[in-house]
């Protein structure tokens, strides 16, 4: 969330950089400013009421040591009138505040400087390319006919089951699932990171702090009756791990991951383009988290960014990192990186990852602070990153080393997953 403060100070600037986003509804800031405005006034009429009851009743008490009762309850009617003015001043105030957040939390995180111009996502920028595109034989399968041909997923039984979009995995293909969650999860704990197993399911000031709500509200599982929705990711609970807290300096940066089931609704996907696990509403995923100081986020970035591609490299996967555009941008993020890996079978990109600094935006939702010396508190920066999300991980391990003879698995799952091949 954007800071108040912030936005009056630099108002053209901010409306520069939200427009770089493509936000449409820039007539919110001055939305937001006027009922700042606003808001300061009732404060200060509510103030004043105030200061007039404490006096008054201060006189009172006075009047009454000195026995002159008639003019205590003088001032004691001039009391209970003032209370009564100062009421529907309250009521309006309160209105007002709970409409200027419910106001504010609609702009999104200003992108930062280095986030290219751009409406789609042809207008990204790439950073570069690394891995080779493999050579595969001319009856190359997709990887929805492999898994058929190996009996590796049943997209027919999950459909049963659920519905379109959850996959069951089974015999090598669960174990494969397994082995690249397993070497995620060391990949990173190796790296600094502690890992967490956090709830699935989350409330609604949780799904608030990340930036979910409400933003996302459409895309995510709800559970009525107990008010909780299911996780998109990880970043949502481990980031609010440390909501409401104060942490010290020496404490940052703060390295966390987790691995989880994830679930999204992607309301209105369909085509050839959402085949397989290229799209799905159940899917398993590791997260790497980082609450750092201001001044280190972006270093921060940049070192998760080449964690996320190293992990990539270890797969023998060919991938690209792009730099979304201003609208292609998440609405919480002040940059973002996303890798995608090459599926040789299907001819395509399949993103897998995205490693996002937010900057203080969701810190400031939380109230994640701390405190530099003796100094008053700070928010601090928040950056998460997937590494990796496993459909479509799993999708190119698949397709890309297809061979004659079966599925060759990269040199790094094998001791996971307990073979070097599958067929």
């Amino acid at each position: 969330m954007l800071q108040v403060p912030f936005i009056r100070q630099n108002k053209e600037f901010v409306l520069e950089r939200l427009a770089h986003k493509q936000f449409k509804e820039l007539s919110l800031v001055d939305e937001v400013l006027a009922l700042d405005d606003k808001r300061k006034q009732l404060t200060m009429a509510y103030d004043d009421t105030q200061a007039k009851i404490k006096s008054a009743s201060e006189e009172i008490g006075k009047l009454m040591k000195q026995g002159q009762r008639e003019e205590a309850e003088q001032r004691k009617a001039a009391v209970a009138a003032l209370k009564q003015q100062q009421q529907p001043i309250n009521d309006e105030l309160n209105a007002t505040e709970q409409l200027l957040h419910d106001t504010l939390i609609k702009l999104p995180n200003l992108p930062a400087a280095a986030v290219p111009a751009g409406r789609t996502p042809e207008e990204n920028v790439e950073v570069r390319q690394g891995g080779s595109t493999p050579a595969l034989p001319a009856n190359a399968l997709p990887h929805w006919d492999l898994a058929k041909k190996y009996d590796l997923i049943d997209f027919e039984l999950g459909n049963k089951i659920t519905g379109s979009g959850f996959p069951v995995y089974k015999n090598r293909g669960a174990r494969l699932q397994r082995a690249l969650i397993q070497y995620f999860l060391d990949y990173n704990i190796n790296n600094g990171y502690t890992e967490y197993q956090p709830p699935y399911l989350v409330n609604a000031d949780t799904a608030y702090g990340t930036g979910q709500l409400p933003d996302k509200e459409g895309q995510m599982y709800f559970v009525g009756e107990d008010k909780l929705y299911l996780i998109p990711t990880a970043e949502v609970p481990v980031t609010n791990i440390y909501r409401d807290e104060i942490l010290k300096d020496t404490d940052l940066p703060i390295k966390m991951t987790a691995y989880t089931p994830c679930f999204r609704r992607e309301a209105g996907s369909y085509g050839k383009d959402v085949r397989g696990l290229n799209r799905v509403h159940q899917f398993d995923k590791v997260e790497v988290v980082q609450l750092v100081h201001p001044e280190k986020s972006y270093d921060a970035l940049e070192d998760m960014v080449a964690h996320v591609e190293a992990l990539v490299q270890s797969l023998q996967l060919p991938y690209r990192i792009l730099r979304l555009c201003g609208g292609d941008m998440g609405f919480t993020s002040a940059l973002t990186y996303d890798f995608e890996v090459y599926s040789a079978a299907q001819q395509k990109w399949l993103e897998v990852s995205s490693v996002s600094n937010f900057e203080a935006y969701q810190a400031n939702r939380m109230k994640i602070r701390f405190k530099d010396g003796g100094g008053k508190p700070q928010l601090v920066h928040t950056l998460n990153g997937s590494s990796l999300a496993l459909p479509r991980i799993l999708a190119c391990i698949l397709e890309n080393n297809q061979a004659a003879d079966g599925i060759h698995i990269p040199p790094v799952l094998q001791a996971y997953f307990g073979s070097g091949k599958i067929g």
